[in-house]
């Protein structure tokens, strides 16, 4: 072998790690873990119910979040129940955000002014 050649593959030596373990990690990297929410920009709790459009780390998937209910509980849950039928679409809640699939902003905001909620929408 030439003095300025570079192994580029071996057979011989060491062990092999096997794919979960951490050794076959690069050094400084991190390990995503699967099912982490992605997170909600805190809002203030003003009474404002605020409705607004994402689909930061959803894989280009835009939802529809609704922040700032004053409710907690079942009672939540029961309203996002009935949002996500009156949009016939999909949905789910993190905490005390509501997300809807789909941007059915306009609609939300109707439901909810038609509630009494004071609703703004929020984001571009």
């Amino acid at each position: 072998m030439a003095s300025n050649s570079r192994l580029v593959y071996s057979s011989d030596g060491g062990p092999v790690p096997d794919a979960g373990s951490d050794v076959s990690r690069a050094p400084g990297s991190k390990r995503r873990k699967k099912g982490k929410p992605p997170t909600v920009p805190d809002v203030p709790d003003d009474g404002i119910v605020r409705v607004s459009r994402s689909s930061k780390g959803r894989k280009g998937k835009g939802v529809t979040l609704i922040t700032g209910i004053p409710l907690k509980g079942d009672a939540l849950k029961g309203l996002a129940r009935e949002l996500k039928q009156k949009c016939g679409s999909g949905g789910t809640m993190r905490g005390d955000v509501i997300e809807i699939q789909g941007d059915h902003r306009e609609a939300v905001v109707a439901e909810m002014e038609k509630r009494g909620y004071k609703v703004k929408m929020a984001g571009g």
